[in-house]
Protein backbone atom coordinates (compact mmCIF):
# COMPACT_ATOMS: atom_id res chain seq x y z
CA UNK A 1 0.00 0.00 0.00
CA UNK A 2 1.39 3.38 -0.98
CA UNK A 3 1.66 6.01 1.75
CA UNK A 4 1.42 9.77 1.31
CA UNK A 5 2.30 12.33 3.98
CA UNK A 6 0.38 15.59 3.54
CA UNK A 7 1.25 17.18 6.87
CA UNK A 8 4.97 16.81 7.63
CA UNK A 9 6.13 19.56 5.28
CA UNK A 10 4.43 22.19 7.47
CA UNK A 11 1.85 22.92 4.81
CA UNK A 12 -1.21 25.05 5.19
CA UNK A 13 -4.60 23.37 5.00
CA UNK A 14 -5.06 24.69 1.45
CA UNK A 15 -1.68 23.30 0.34
CA UNK A 16 -2.44 19.94 1.96
CA UNK A 17 -5.85 19.85 0.25
CA UNK A 18 -4.25 20.57 -3.12
CA UNK A 19 -1.80 17.71 -2.56
CA UNK A 20 -4.55 15.35 -1.38
CA UNK A 21 -6.73 16.03 -4.41
CA UNK A 22 -3.78 15.40 -6.75
CA UNK A 23 -2.89 12.18 -4.92
CA UNK A 24 -6.46 10.94 -5.26
CA UNK A 25 -6.45 11.68 -9.00
CA UNK A 26 -3.10 9.96 -9.56
CA UNK A 27 -3.82 6.90 -7.41
CA UNK A 28 -7.31 6.02 -8.61
CA UNK A 29 -5.95 2.83 -10.20
CA UNK A 30 -4.77 1.56 -6.79
CA UNK A 31 -6.93 -0.54 -4.51
CA UNK A 32 -5.91 1.31 -1.35
CA UNK A 33 -3.57 4.05 -0.14
CA UNK A 34 -2.68 5.48 3.26
CA UNK A 35 -2.75 9.20 3.96
CA UNK A 36 -0.75 10.62 6.86
CA UNK A 37 -2.49 13.82 7.94
CA UNK A 38 -1.56 14.08 11.60
CA UNK A 39 -3.85 14.63 14.52
CA UNK A 40 -3.10 18.20 15.49
CA UNK A 41 -0.59 19.58 17.94
CA UNK A 42 -3.17 20.03 20.71
CA UNK A 43 -4.43 16.44 20.61
CA UNK A 44 -7.97 17.34 19.63
CA UNK A 45 -7.86 16.64 15.91
CA UNK A 46 -6.11 18.86 13.43
CA UNK A 47 -7.38 21.04 10.63
CA UNK A 48 -5.64 18.91 7.99
CA UNK A 49 -7.30 15.77 9.37
CA UNK A 50 -10.73 17.41 9.27
CA UNK A 51 -10.12 18.69 5.74
CA UNK A 52 -8.98 15.22 4.66
CA UNK A 53 -12.16 13.56 5.92
CA UNK A 54 -14.31 16.31 4.39
CA UNK A 55 -12.66 15.85 0.96
CA UNK A 56 -12.98 12.06 1.23
CA UNK A 57 -16.68 12.34 2.13
CA UNK A 58 -17.20 14.45 -1.00
CA UNK A 59 -15.28 11.87 -3.07
CA UNK A 60 -17.53 9.11 -1.74
CA UNK A 61 -20.62 11.12 -2.64
CA UNK A 62 -19.28 11.53 -6.18
CA UNK A 63 -18.29 7.82 -6.26
CA UNK A 64 -14.61 8.68 -6.85
CA UNK A 65 -13.64 6.36 -3.98
CA UNK A 66 -15.25 3.29 -2.43
CA UNK A 67 -14.68 4.51 1.09
CA UNK A 68 -12.18 5.56 3.71
CA UNK A 69 -11.19 4.31 7.13
CA UNK A 70 -9.89 6.64 9.84
CA UNK A 71 -6.95 5.09 11.69
CA UNK A 72 -8.74 5.28 15.02
CA UNK A 73 -11.54 3.10 13.64
CA UNK A 74 -9.22 0.09 13.51
CA UNK A 75 -9.33 -0.35 17.30
CA UNK A 76 -12.81 0.80 18.27
CA UNK A 77 -16.33 0.27 17.02
CA UNK A 78 -17.11 3.23 14.81
CA UNK A 79 -19.32 1.70 12.12
CA UNK A 80 -16.57 0.72 9.67
CA UNK A 81 -16.82 -3.05 10.20
CA UNK A 82 -17.97 -3.87 6.65
CA UNK A 83 -15.21 -1.77 5.11
CA UNK A 84 -12.58 -3.38 7.34
CA UNK A 85 -13.85 -6.85 6.47
CA UNK A 86 -13.88 -6.07 2.75
CA UNK A 87 -10.27 -4.82 2.72
CA UNK A 88 -8.85 -6.85 5.62
CA UNK A 89 -6.21 -8.66 3.56
CA UNK A 90 -4.77 -5.34 2.38
CA UNK A 91 -5.05 -3.66 5.79
CA UNK A 92 -3.29 -6.49 7.63
CA UNK A 93 -0.17 -5.82 5.56
CA UNK A 94 0.15 -2.28 6.97
CA UNK A 95 2.13 -1.75 10.18
CA UNK A 96 -0.32 0.91 11.42
CA UNK A 97 -3.35 -1.36 11.19
CA UNK A 98 -4.75 -2.14 14.66
CA UNK A 99 -2.75 0.65 16.30
CA UNK A 100 -5.62 3.11 16.45
CA UNK A 101 -3.50 5.82 14.85
CA UNK A 102 -5.60 9.01 14.73
CA UNK A 103 -3.10 10.62 12.36
CA UNK A 104 -3.76 8.38 9.36
CA UNK A 105 -6.64 7.48 7.06
CA UNK A 106 -6.88 4.61 4.60
CA UNK A 107 -8.55 5.34 1.25
CA UNK A 108 -10.13 2.61 -0.90
CA UNK A 109 -10.77 2.99 -4.61
CA UNK A 110 -12.42 -0.28 -5.65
Amino acid sequence: MKTFDIKSAGQTVAEAQYDLENILKMMKQEVAIKIIHGYGSHGVGGKIKHMTHHVLNECMTRKRISGFLPGEATTSLMGFDQLIHRYLQILKQDSDFHRGNDGITYVFFR
